[in-house]
């Protein structure tokens, strides 16, 4: 068995175990499992490198294994906050993100995609590090905002939303998500920007309405709405957590929506190239 599959099988097993954990609340060896698969997924994407020869995010196998790890970075960065706030569960999020992002990438895609290889000539510059990093990276950070909005509104609208520990977590549920979705908005932002210079460099125009770059400008748009009415209109609560829920589905549809069902200048390495 080669180095990238034991790494794989450790990386599978551990996000699962890691899963369980967190559900079943043993936070310590939770937080020892999410360390064992974030270092696997760093390790793959290393050695993935090293097999290719380029930054692996030349296709949709390689992204999903750079999401999966930026989910998991994305845990510890924010762990530290979750943690004064009092909620020491916040892998309850992360733990299936990151596992049904990867499972998805090891049994859905076909066994090409996840062979390693060169890249094709589209993609041969230096734009693809910058550009497609901070696009994984913002998905990861306004994915992680965008769930913990969802479980706001659960816990808001349930039948014992009245209760004051159910109260307490909302307010750090809702102060959590402002946060990381406060970070995962410039990523994006200058991700698309990056991508329209890589673009006009490439096809000689910024802007090409390409069916990635449209749906890319609407989920911009939602969490700039999002923060917009935060920071100008003081919304928070309900009303900012349900536009942040709504950018949740379409950061998947931009992600993986546009690329598994439809053609464009974008399916370099993608189930439509």
């Amino acid at each position: 068995m080669s180095t990238f599959s034991i790494l794989s099988l450790v990386a599978f097993a551990t996000l699962f175990v890691t899963m369980l954990l967190y559900f079943f609340q043993r936070q310590p060896l939770a937080r020892q499992s999410m360390w064992i698969a974030h270092t696997s997924l760093a390790g793959l994407l290393l050695l993935r490198w090293v097999q290719s020869g380029h930054f692996p995010l030349s296709n949709l196998y390689e992204s999903c294994l750079f999401l999966s790890w930026a989910v998991t970075l994305g845990h510890f960065v924010v762990e530290k906050d979750a943690s004064r706030a009092g909620f020491l569960d916040l892998g309850i999020f992360t733990a299936p993100m990151a596992f049904f992002v990867y499972a998805f990438a090891t049994f859905s895609l076909p066994p090409t995609m996840q062979e390693a290889g060169p890249l094709v000539p589209a993609l041969r510059s230096h734009w693809l590090m910058m550009h497609v990093t901070l696009m994984i990276l913002s998905y990861a950070a306004l994915l992680f905002g965008s769930v913990l909005s969802l479980a706001f509104l659960v816990i808001t609208t349930g039948p014992r939303k009245n209760s004051e520990k159910l109260q307490s977590l909302a307010s750090t549920f809702d102060t959590l998500s402002y946060r990381t979705l406060g970070i995962g908005f410039p990523l994006l932002t200058v991700g698309i920007l990056s991508g329209a210079v890589w673009a006009n460099e490439a096809w000689g125009s910024y802007w090409s309405w390409d069916p990635k770059e449209t749906w890319a400008l609407i989920t911009w748009l939602i969490f700039a709405i999002y923060l917009h009415s935060r920071l100008t209109y003081g919304w928070n609560g309900q009303k900012a957590a349900l536009i942040a829920s709504v950018g949740f589905f379409l950061i998947w549809i931009c992600y993986l929506g546009v690329n598994l069902l439809g053609k464009g200048l974008h399916s370099y390495g993608w189930l439509t190239s």
